[in-house]
């Protein structure tokens, strides 16, 4: 038998700073469904948890790679019929300086390979507060500072254009734009993507323009693409199946490089190395998005209406209720009302939890200004259960802060 003891192995110091608050409060959420109670899902962002369908054209394109055998790897930037339905799109939005395209598993990696291949020890990137937790995440991963700059509630939460000129340093490298942005759900003004872009070019930056939502805005405006507004400038545009297509489960998503070629071309080579170090994305799912982006559109209108509506009630709710204010949110499907209590938002939304059995995201999960709360919801489920939800945190507030 062997003397030796072995001893614990521990994880890497860096992944002290990974958080991802949407699942992190699964938790307090499993501990309260053991006692029989049912959740009210308020916190995940997918669509086809409630009365959303992926269409069915995206299904049979799928079904129909994988009779036909495509099921081996694919090409590590994607198929030729996926890139070229992408580049179209691009067109579309509007993108005259198109460099590369590549295919990923999920948005979420291609985040991670173009954080990557872009960032160095002691290197930083401009995130926005409140943001999506899984930029943070990355870049603890990496090993990298977050460097956030903050949206301005007073503003529609558009970008803080002072703080943002204030944060950058010599060794920042880039800027993150969710836009229509989750939490908040609000959408740049092109103006404010104008001004964005000269800060760009006047530092050398690139830009990583998430816009995953951008069919998914509710009122009449038109969403403007950060790489239309800006053909020079070095921009990487994020897009994918998961919300304007609903079909998150499949994990398709895409990178669309545009800008200066000259400029942006040593940084797409390693871009393109670590695309290739991993192999590829999902292959027969690829198919889909031909399908999705040239064919029927006719389920978009169908989800405008239902997020309208629900964005409508939502706003409603915060209107009626004391200690409770919410900008209205414009795009996606989430709304990030602000909170008057005397704790931490962490605490509301776990005894919320444990108490009501609603569960929304808390604010400090995403990053916001010191002295403030807010939480999260997403406004998916239909009327009924959200009406429901709503009287129970409406009943909460009443009873914790009398």
């Amino acid at each position: 038998m062997p003397t030796t003891q072995l001893r614990e192995i521990t994880a890497a110091s860096r992944l002290e700073q990974v958080r991802y608050a949407i699942r992190d409060l699964a938790c307090v959420a499993d501990e309260v469904a053991k006692q029989g109670h049912k959740i009210l899902p308020l916190n995940i962002g997918d669509p086809i948890t409630f009365d959303f369908e992926t269409p069915a054209h995206m299904i049979e394109a799928v079904h129909k790679a994988m009779r036909e055998g495509k099921n081996g790897y694919a090409p590590s930037s994607g198929v030729k019929e996926a890139l070229d339905a992408i580049r179209g799109e691009a067109a579309h939005k509007g993108i005259t300086t198109v460099q590369d395209v590549f295919v990923t598993s999920g948005v979420s990696e291609t985040v991670d390979i173009c954080l990557a291949a872009l960032l160095n020890p002691g290197d930083n990137l401009l995130t926005p507060c409140p943001d999506y937790p899984l930029y943070s995440a990355v870049l603890a991963k990496l090993g990298v500072g977050l460097n956030a700059y903050y949206l301005n509630e007073e503003d529609g939460w558009q970008p803080d254009l002072d703080d943002l000129k204030k944060k950058i340093t010599p060794r920042t490298r880039g800027i993150v734009l969710i836009n229509p942005n989750n939490p908040t759900g609000s959408v740049c003004t092109r103006k404010m993507l104008e001004q964005i872009a000269e800060l760009a070019r006047q530092h050398s930056l690139v830009i990583f323009a998430d816009e995953i939502y951008d069919k998914l805005i509710m009122d009449d405006d038109r969403h403007v693409a950060m790489a239309a507004v800006a053909p020079d400038v070095p921009v990487i545009t994020f897009g994918g199946l998961s919300k304007n297509y609903l079909a998150p489960g499949w994990r398709i998503g895409w990178g669309i490089a545009s800008g200066e070629a000259s400029v942006i071309k040593p940084y797409l080579d390693g871009v393109n190395k670590l695309l290739r170090a991993r192999l590829c994305a999902n292959h027969p799912e690829q198919y889909a998005i031909k399908a999705a982006l040239e064919g029927p559109q006719d389920h978009l209108p169908e989800v405008k209406r239902k997020l309208r509506s629900r964005r409508d009630l939502t706003m409603k709710w915060c209107a009626e209720t004391p200690r409770v204010s919410c900008v209205v949110p414009r795009g996606a499907f989430y709304a990030y009302p602000s909170l008057d209590i005397p704790e931490g938002d962490d605490v509301f939304v776990a005894e919320l939890i444990r108490q009501k059995h609603v569960m929304v995201v808390h604010g400090s999960g995403f990053g916001q200004r010191p002295g403030t709360q807010h939480f999260r919801i997403v406004f998916l489920p239909d009327e009924k259960t959200l009406t429901s939800a709503y009287a129970a945190i409406g009943a909460f507030l009443r009873e914790r802060y009398r």
